[in-house]
């Protein structure tokens, strides 16, 4: 049966995975980003079916530097993120090794892959536009769209400097080169019905109350409001909108990943290999989407029918990596515009 380890920290962690001998074989260290409702349930199917305990640390900020600081006596043996940009700064941090599986390069596409194998995508979501279906009838937007005057005063967002957004401005620089993307956004924020605030499902609550008419957000969104049985206001909003898969010019939505690494010292590396595989296979995929409503890396693996009646999904197909880059710049652009004081200023 998985438990959680979060209370046991630093030293005294890694004195018992140390000690536990004969024992570490059958058990696997996992510290991971992704919220414990989205995950344990596939940590204990693959306890489940293969008698392998999985000990997880929980946290929502310094993991990687914390396996750094562990340095050889890490315990960690897989690292899990929600990001592929902090995938990328672990893999630079040098506290990764190469995943080297037939069954993952098999089951998972290479664009949800690191080119040298050292993490790899467990699941995936788009950055969309809600849209009133009152007061919208356009079908088809692109990004670029959210510069275009006729909106003006007429799209919310959340904070530019919130990794969602970065993550999509990163995206653009990818695709048009920092100063036109610097152009599309200083015309983005001028787009504006308020200075960017909230979170995600915020912006759908906006368009449900008439404050702006297209939000942006992330697709999983939509399921986690309109299946909300706590909160059944929720489920009102996402009845106000339609999902938009906007494009780049060239093709393609925004998408980023959650994904695993394999930790450099893994002390149980086989069982971590193993339960990655899990984690990659049709079974696991499945669960995860129905946890979480993203959708799944592995081709042939469908996404939840709420999330599929969304309309169909082509990823775009730049690198993870070239994004990744791109992030700091988009950071310093979101400043340097003042996209985060709104229109007007």
């Amino acid at each position: 049966m998985s438990y959680n380890w979060a209370t046991r920290l630093g030293a005294g962690f890694a004195m018992v995975i140390a000690t536990a001998g004969a024992a570490a074989a059958a058990e696997v260290n996992v510290y991971t980003y992704r919220e414990q409702p989205l995950i344990q349930p596939i940590f204990d199917q693959f306890t489940k079916e293969t008698g392998i305990r999985v000990n997880v640390v929980f946290s929502n900020k310094g993991l990687e530097e914390r396996i750094r600081a562990e340095g050889a006596a890490s315990p960690a043996d897989l690292f899990i993120a929600v990001d592929a940009a902090i995938l990328e700064k672990a893999k630079a941090m040098g506290i990764g090794q190469p995943i080297k599986s037939a069954a993952v390069d098999k089951a998972v596409p290479a664009q949800f892959r690191d080119h040298d194998g050292t993490w790899v995508g467990l699941t995936y979501r788009a950055r969309i536009f809600y849209v009133s279906k009152e007061r919208v009838k356009d079908t088809s937007l692109t990004y670029a769209d959210l510069a275009d005057p006729k909106w003006k005063g007429k799209l919310c967002v959340r904070s530019g400097q919130h990794p969602y957004n970065i993550a999509l401005i990163a995206s653009m620089i990818t695709h048009l080169g920092a100063d036109k993307t610097e152009a599309w956004l200083k015309g983005f924020k001028q787009n504006l019905a308020a200075k960017p605030s909230g979170n995600d499902r915020s912006q759908v609550k906006a368009v449900y109350s008439g404050e702006c008419d297209i939000g942006v957000g992330n697709t999983y969104y939509y399921g986690l409001m309109a299946t909300n049985d706590k909160e059944p206001e929720q489920k009102e909003w996402a009845k106000s909108v339609r999902v938009v898969m906007p494009t780049f010019a060239s093709g393609g939505s925004h998408v980023n990943i959650s994904g695993a690494l394999l930790a450099k010292n893994a002390p149980n590396r086989d069982a971590a290999q193993k339960l990655i595989e899990f984690m990659v296979g049709g079974e696991a995929q499945k669960l995860y989407a129905e946890l979480n409503f993203e959708y799944p890396v592995v081709a042939g693996v469908a996404p939840t029918p709420l999330i599929a009646d969304l309309g169909k999904l082509e990823a775009d197909k730049a690198s993870f990596a070239e994004i990744a880059k791109n992030r700091t710049k988009a950071s310093e652009l979101v400043d340097k515009v003042g996209f985060d004081d709104g229109p007007g200023s």
